[in-house]
């Protein structure tokens, strides 16, 4: 299905954030008890908006991450705190509990109640030993990791109970038994590497762990950006000792090409995907790099599995540069990052175009 406006069956909806202060490369988009959370990644902020806006601009309800509504800054131009935000990425919440990738930070940020303030301090550090510290591993570039440190943390999730982190920069993806409630937490598993201090991989493990996933029946996703894939686990209890059961993207484990080294994309090939979302008995796929979100009807269960149907372009083997794109990308998606789904509603962080892609299938 491509994208093509206006939508006169009402379905299809376009947010660009708050009037003064509209998105700027958007990444991260969740939705939760009804509520849009939105990481306005080359603004250093997230949006809140406690009800799914309805207009193309509405002020949030909740900016985190600035000291003013239309700020910009990194760290709010200063010191990094407990409020301030540097390339904000992946963001899970119950509704009750908040979680932010704070990515340039080298951290995750947990607020153990939902923010009701703007600029709303967090209440627990993951990565780093307290809120003014931002180095990657904690001492640095070069150093080794630890299951206390994080480098270029891009992703997170929770089922509700357990807690993962994509330690994107380490090539890992950090378990945590229980949502942690004190700074600088150790992770209690890993996936990914044999030991918490390596960095090096092999091509059987994810090399680029972007965005991690939990599906309804316990299945696990984690999109592998570098090596155009994504890895699914029929649960995520195998991941810690066993490599995917299932590769989408890719045919086997020693391929590695963008589109398979294809001129064009297939219904079955990845360039620089960047997310995943586990929709009832399906899957989707950010499918970043050919603008485009892909649909299987079922979790895939083998290599190589061609997607059923697309969102974005208007047919598998269209890329993201064609001679619809020529005067503009505004009728279609432009290097979408993130999706989210709850309950009939979808959300695009379609960030190339700087938005929001709302679609309700109800």
């Amino acid at each position: 299905m491509a994208i093509h406006l206006p939508d006169t069956n009402n379905k299809l909806r376009i947010f660009k954030g708050a009037p003064d202060s509209p998105f700027l490369a958007p990444r991260g988009v969740y939705l939760s008890d009804n509520k849009l959370l939105v990481s306005d990644t080359g603004q250093n902020r997230v949006f809140i908006w406690n009800q799914l806006p309805t207009e193309e601009f509405q002020s949030p309800d909740i900016v985190l991450g600035q000291d003013a509504a239309t700020g910009t800054g990194r760290n709010q131009g200063s010191k990094v705190s407990a409020s301030t935000l540097q390339y904000p990425s992946g963001l899970w919440s119950d509704g009750k509990v908040l979680a932010i990738a704070d990515a340039w930070n080298h951290r995750v940020l947990i607020w153990h109640e939902f923010p009701t303030q703007p600029c709303q301090p967090a209440d627990v550090v993951l990565g780093q030993t307290d809120f003014s510290s931002n180095e990657p591993n904690q001492r640095g570039v070069g150093k080794p990791p630890s299951e206390h440190t994080l480098y270029w943390p891009y992703g997170l999730t929770s089922d509700g109970k357990h807690f993962w982190i994509a330690d994107t920069g380490n090539r890992r993806v950090l378990y945590y038994d229980q949502m942690p409630v004190e700074n600088n937490t150790p992770a209690d598993k890993l996936i990914g590497k044999t030991s918490f201090q390596e960095r090096d991989y092999d091509h059987t493990q994810p090399i680029w762990p972007y965005s991690v996933e939990i599906g309804p029946q316990g299945q696990l996703a984690i999109t592998d950006t570098q090596y155009y894939r994504v890895l699914l686990w029929e649960h995520w209890q195998h991941g810690f000792d066993q490599p995917a059961s299932v590769i989408v993207g890719q045919p086997d484990w020693e391929a590695n090409g963008q589109n398979q080294f294809g001129l064009f994309p297939m219904a079955n090939t990845l360039n620089w995907c960047y997310d995943s979302c586990f929709s009832e008995n399906g899957l989707w796929v950010a499918d970043t790099g050919n603008s485009r979100l892909l649909q299987y009807n079922k979790v895939p269960q083998q290599h190589n599995q061609s997607a059923d149907s697309l969102i974005g372009p208007r047919d598998f083997a269209t890329g993201s540069e064609n001679a619809e794109t020529i005067n503009g990308t505004s009728n279609t998606l432009y290097w979408p990052f993130s999706v989210a789904i709850l309950e009939g509603t979808m959300a695009i962080a379609d960030t190339g175009n700087h938005r929001i892609v709302l679609i309700d299938n109800h």
